[in-house]
């Protein structure tokens, strides 16, 4: 499965971006799909999740409230809107997708076993 992100671009803080992450033509149904970022000199980490059960959501503290990550396009893209971006959100965003992940561990990337090449994000002051 091959997954490719996009949507990333520059942006004033306080603006808004639309990342999307779509897997090579096929379905996302049956599969969880993260959101991770990674900024420049620090670890990549957890951003938001979509279980492959329920559409059910998970988002990490840091985020929460100005992201949403939803299914479209039917099942075949799951998408991250960005609201109210901060410098501090600047980052290469990847989307991954796991099929036996289990809900506990959607945070952890290392569960993940297919993974995009990345986009950049990058928040003005």
């Amino acid at each position: 499965v091959q997954l490719q992100a996009s949507g990333g671009g520059l942006v004033q803080a306080g603006g808004s971006l639309r990342l999307s992450c779509a897997a090579s033509g096929r379905s996302f149904r049956g599969w969880s799909v993260g959101w991770f970022r990674q900024a420049p000199g620090k670890e990549r980490e957890f951003v938001a999740a979509i279980f492959r059960s329920g559409g059910s959501t998970k988002y990490a503290v840091s985020i929460k409230g100005r992201f949403t990550i939803s299914r479209a396009n039917g099942y075949f893209m799951v998408n991250l809107q960005m609201n109210k971006l901060q410098p501090e959100d600047t980052a290469v965003y990847y989307c991954a997708a796991s099929q036996g992940i289990i809900w506990s561990a959607l945070e952890d990337l290392d569960q993940y076993g297919y993974w995009g090449p990345g986009t950049l994000v990058t928040v003005s002051s």
